[in-house]
């Protein structure tokens, strides 16, 4: 730290200081290792709180595994078993999808403010020479804490963990589907041949009680091509994205 910033530090301590309501019970920093040590603490404590939203990222993906891993067993070890167990389980896994959205918002806020600091402070503190990237991240994290909002939209952040995780399950769920639906052995009344030769066969198998095979098949389609649109419309990388290619 060089002298105009240990004077700027010096002011800013003394501003604080001058600042104190009369009566408060609590006390600003007013010594330079006041600051470090206020710092240093919140710093500990963003990770932690981040590293806890991170760690439900993780179990609600654990969930949809699970789910659909113990469907996959259920509808491709017999015959028995319709293929409307696989329409639920992407149903389920949507659900999942849209908790795990929600919690990512949370993540991505917590994290947005630890990297505020280690971009803007830690990497000035081991680096001096290079310059802090935004002069106003100190007034930018105190807006943060002031009045917290959300750094990521919603459909943003569903398309983030579709991109990260989930495609690939759903994309696991419609193969099964597909061979459910296109397999004959897999079919209550086995037949002669293993895969289905004429479509009116495969919308036959597709039907779902009175629900007609047609109607069906355009719901799949129109769900898997409405996430396809998500991802593709979402994928602009914006705010903390645009720095690095380490993300979740």
């Amino acid at each position: 730290m060089n002298e105009g910033q240990e004077t700027n530090s010096r002011n800013t301590t003394a501003g604080r200081a001058d600042s104190f309501e009369q009566g408060s019970s609590l006390r600003f920093p007013v010594q330079a290792k006041d600051d470090i040590t206020t710092l240093a603490h919140y710093y500990r404590g963003e990770m932690a709180r981040m590293m806890s939203w991170r760690d439900r990222l993780d179990r609600t993906t654990n969930w949809a595994i699970g789910a659909v891993t113990a469907m996959l067993s259920i509808t491709l070890a017999t015959v028995s078993a319709h293929h409307s167990v696989l329409i639920f389980a992407m149903v389920l896994v949507f659900v999942l999808l849209q908790i795990e959205s929600r919690r990512y918002r949370f993540f991505h806020l917590f994290r947005t403010r630890v990297r505020l600091l280690e971009r803007n402070y830690y990497s000035a503190f081991f680096d001096p020479e290079q310059q802090t990237l935004s002069r106003d991240w100190a007034a930018e994290l105190a807006e943060t804490l002031r009045h917290p909002k959300f750094t990521i939209g919603r459909r943003q952040a569903m398309a983030r963990r579709l991109t990260r995780n989930y495609c690939w399950i759903f994309l696991v769920l419609l193969g099964a589907w597909l061979l459910k639906t296109t397999t004959a052995v897999l079919q209550p009344r086995t037949g002669d041949v293993e895969f289905v030769h004429s479509g009116a066969e495969f919308l036959h198998n597709a039907a779902i009680g009175y629900i007609p095979g047609p109607v069906v098949l355009g719901g799949v389609l129109i769900f898997y091509g409405w996430l396809l649109y998500v991802m593709i419309r979402h994928r602009t990388v914006e705010g903390e994205l645009t720095f690095g290619d380490a993300h979740v």
